[in-house]
């Protein structure tokens, strides 16, 4: 089958690579209809993590299941299925706990490669949830945003406590940062500061909710929000970014009792003690749990309420994957679709 394998950094390639087969008992292989470039892709792309060995890519999918394992029941060959970037048994006390991204069984997909055309799920019961039925066209990008985007934002403005009467604030305007938008205002917040200098995404984030656009970075951005609120602060905010600046702003752009999710991938982060124990935050965030959110995400979707596929400004066939890794790292897209 054709495949996405990342050889150095800025080198892309769609090649051939072996086809998926069953290994465990519990096992599923999808046949995807679409994948997509992930912001997170971008950290090995650029150099910034190693890239040691030629490295399939991908760990966001949406597809029909092709074969199951001998203990899967749940999932059935001939369904539509949305599945984490993280695979989860589902059974664990962590995943009962709601947190299936820390399962003590967990696979990250990006381990596995869904830039392709098939990809294996490990644990399928745990990790992939069906449709209602066989989506149209029009759903796929949206179900597809669920696999990892609009989970994270999600999971990013559930850890800050978004919700009736709060303001929020979101740090960050790539794909995340923008459904945390979205994911606040279905969360009932009343007010939604999205962070950004941006002009399309700007537009976006207040097509999804947002009430306010503030421009400022660091610490201006943190008066900027503080203007906004009467001096105090966002009740929640949402880090959507992962490094140093963006987490600091996050933190001091939060009023005392306030709530910060943060669920930018962590790059070099170094946090004052001395800081956290003045800001009287607190803090949640990490590898979002998407299989939590995954059944509600696809009514939502399902039933044309939300349509989180938007975030997606570029649709390129599978083999046109190394110019969908440019676009995003040179920040000509947003979010990156590949037809499958």
């Amino acid at each position: 089958m054709r495949g996405v394998v990342l050889h150095a950094p800025g080198d892309v390639r769609v090649e051939e690579v072996a086809d998926p087969k069953i290994t465990a008992p519990t096992d599923a292989i999808i046949r995807l209809s679409a994948s997509c470039v992930c912001g997170s892709d971008l950290w090995p792309f650029r150099g910034v993590d190693p890239v040691d060995q030629p490295t399939p890519m991908g760990h966001e999918y949406v597809g029909i299941v092709e074969e199951v394992g001998s203990e899967v029941k749940q999932i059935k060959p001939g369904q539509f299925v949305v599945g984490s970037f993280v695979a989860s048994d589902g059974t664990c006390e962590i995943c009962r706990s709601g947190y299936p991204s820390s399962c003590v069984h967990r696979v990250f997909m990006n381990e596995v490669g869904t830039q392709a055309e098939r990809a294996l799920i490990p644990h399928a019961d745990g990790t992939l949830v069906s449709t209602p039925g066989m989506p149209g066209a029009e759903l796929i990008p949206s179900l597809l945003a669920a696999s990892d985007v609009l989970g994270t934002g999600w999971f990013g403005a559930v850890a800050a406590q978004a919700g009736p009467g709060k303001t929020v604030a979101v740090v960050g305007d790539g794909a995340v940062g923008l459904l945390a938008v979205l994911a606040a205002k279905q969360l009932g917040a009343e007010r939604i500061i999205a962070m950004s200098r941006h002009e399309t995404r700007q537009k976006l984030a207040l097509e999804f909710g947002a009430t306010d656009i503030v421009t400022e970075r660091g610490d201006d951005g943190v008066a900027r929000v503080k203007d906004l609120t009467g001096g105090m602060g966002a009740h929640s905010v949402v880090e959507a970014v992962g490094t140093q600046e963006s987490m600091q702003q996050a933190v001091r752009a939060a009023r005392p009792g306030g709530h910060v999710g943060f669920v930018g991938v962590n790059h070099d982060v170094a946090l004052s003690g001395e800081e956290l124990f003045f800001a009287q935050v607190s803090l949640l965030g990490g590898p979002a749990p998407v299989r939590r959110f995954l059944p509600e995400l696809i009514e939502l979707i399902w039933d044309r309420k939300i349509d989180p596929g938007k975030v997606f400004d570029l649709t390129l066939p599978l083999e046109q994957a190394a110019e969908a890794y440019r676009a995003m790292d040179e920040r000509r897209a947003v979010k990156a679709l590949l037809r499958v």
